[in-house]
């Protein structure tokens, strides 16, 4: 399973920031430069099982959070992963995405 480490990042980015929290802080408090906090929250680097565990404990949020989108495994979680994709994705690039998409949905199965 390979993870989106740019949701990864822009999800600790969204929690860090609704607790408030610098990347000054959070960077001291993992006792790492503020560079590499804005690279993990760009997802510009990957973050190992450590880094990750020490995020989720200051910020007191769930490990799986960070990585499916969802508090706790459910069937749904990719519809949040599909959600914070399209976070910031201009209109012309939705409009692409939903072509795309489109006909996979109408597939009737048989």
């Amino acid at each position: 399973m390979s993870f989106d480490y740019s949701v990864i990042g822009k999800r600790i980015k969204k929690i860090r920031e609704e607790n408030s929290c610098t990347q000054e802080q959070l960077a001291e408090f993992l006792d790492v430069s503020n560079a590499y906090i804005s690279k993990i929250e760009r997802g510009k680097t990957t973050i190992n099982l450590k880094t990750l565990s020490s995020i989720c404990d200051y910020l007191k949020l769930s490990p799986s959070y960070v990585l499916t989108g969802c508090v706790s495994s459910s069937e749904d979680y990719l519809r949040n992963e599909i959600t914070d994709m399209l976070e910031g994705c201009s209109p012309e690039k939705i409009r692409l995405i939903v072509e795309v998409i489109k006909p996979i949905i109408d597939y009737k199965e048989k």
